[in-house]
């Protein structure tokens, strides 16, 4: 089991070669060099690997992506695309760092002005919800 240098735990890991499917969860940090199909949830650190596939919803604190995303990522702070990435869906993070040859294709929504989005939204689909027709 890999440990994490910089808060002393334990690292999750799917293995190149691996499938899973169906949800996963965890408080601490995920590397991903194998294949998942469905949700992700981690309040650490994501790592996808430049042979790394998700296709589903990913939510975490923080996360550097080398490999393939078909989903909507959303990254609480800092979310890294490193050359070899390679994103189809929604982008939403407090910041992005983009290298060049990292490749993007979707909706992109960062900084601090996206949680005032969000309550706005929010709040404005109840008002709809109580409206009568």
């Amino acid at each position: 089991m890999l440990t994490s240098k910089e808060k002393n735990n334990e690292i999750n890991t799917i293995s190149s070669g691996s499938k899973i499917q169906g949800d996963f969860t965890s408080s601490g940090d995920i590397r991903i060099d194998g294949q998942l199909n469905g949700s992700i949830k981690t309040e650490g650190r994501l790592v996808l690997g430049e042979k790394g596939l998700i296709e589903g919803v990913v939510s975490c604190k923080t996360a550097i992506v080398s490999g393939e995303i078909k989903a909507t990522i959303k990254s609480e702070n800092l979310l890294t695309l490193k050359s070899t990435a390679k994103v189809l869906g929604e982008i939403i993070a407090g910041q992005l760092a983009v290298e060049p040859g990292a490749i993007f294709t979707g909706k992109c929504s960062m900084g601090p002005v996206i949680k005032k989005i969000n309550k706005t939204n929010h709040l404005s689909s109840e008002e709809a919800k109580e409206k009568p027709a």
